[in-house]
């Protein structure tokens, strides 16, 4: 019994390792050719620098839209989350604790969202942003952003909020705490891993995020992963300023998610056991 338990751990660190490799091998490629030149990436894409090439960071940084485009998806990203965090815990809370039949009922009409690819609804919105006048502006994918995440942020919150008890929420109450102060202050608190890994989950996506921006945003806003396309031609393609800013896009989600590990971690492992 104990040998075939061994064999059976052996087995799943193997494929692990394998899968580890071929997910990381994307981000090893990207990151050796940042610093080669174009040349030596078309020479020969996975072999080692032969020497540290800077000149595309220096470009990108100096000649390019590219520090404005990091700025416009920072701008996105930050904007949107923090605005998620702010409305869609509220909106879970009052659905969970409410819990009439209208509020079910809001809340299957928030996962009905859910289904309904981004693409099926696309040419409507862009027509609707267009008729508000947000079309072409930073507020439009915000908004976008912000109401496409609400039946995933209700599930995920909502299932954390039923594992907490309600009485502490009495004894707040019975000392004379209002509903808001009761989320803020005592609620909100122990929806940290819940609240991490919907900042990973949906600041990620948004930071990526290619379709959106290309579509509603014009050029002198573009963002980060649209500026890097434009690097990218029909006959001929700039690599080197492809991986550098690539690379340099990395770096930000990188030290993100090393901070936000442990409750992104925590956050996914409850989530698979509450609700």
């Amino acid at each position: 019994m104990f040998k075939s338990k061994r064999y059976v751990d052996l087995i799943l660190f193997a494929i692990t390792a394998v899968l580890a490799v071929l997910f990381f091998f994307p981000v090893y490629f990207s990151l050796i050719s940042a610093f080669k030149t174009n040349g030596e990436i078309l020479r020969d894409a996975i072999a080692m620098p032969s020497s540290l090439y800077l000149d595309s960071f220096q470009y990108l940084l100096t000649k390019t839209r590219f520090p404005s485009a990091m700025l416009n998806s920072l701008i996105l990203t930050v904007t949107s989350v923090a605005f998620m965090i702010l409305l869609i815990p509220m909106a879970a809370y009052a659905i969970e604790r409410t819990g009439k039949k209208w509020t079910r009922a809001v809340y299957v009409y928030y996962l009905a969202g859910m289904m309904v690819p981004f693409q099926v609804y696309m040419i409507p919105l862009f027509k609707e942003m267009k008729t508000l006048g947000l079309y072409g502006t930073l507020t439009a994918p915000i908004l976008i952003y912000i109401s496409g995440s609400v039946g995933m942020g209700v599930l995920l919150f909502t299932s954390f909020i039923r594992g907490i008890p309600v009485e502490i929420e009495e004894a707040a109450a019975i000392d004379g705490c209002s509903k808001v102060r009761i989320f803020w202050q005592i609620v909100f608190p122990l929806l940290g891993p819940c609240t991490a890994s919907m900042v990973v989950l949906q600041g990620l996506g948004i930071w990526n995020d290619f379709l959106m921006p290309s579509l509603v945003l014009q050029s002198a806003k573009r963002t980060m992963i649209v500026e890097i396309f434009k690097f990218v031609g029909e006959l001929a393609s700039q690599w080197d300023m492809v991986f550098a800013g690539t690379t340099m896009s990395i770096v930000p989600v990188l030290i993100a998610f090393i901070a936000l590990q442990k409750y992104f971690v925590k956050g996914i492992a409850a989530g698979a056991t509450k609700g």
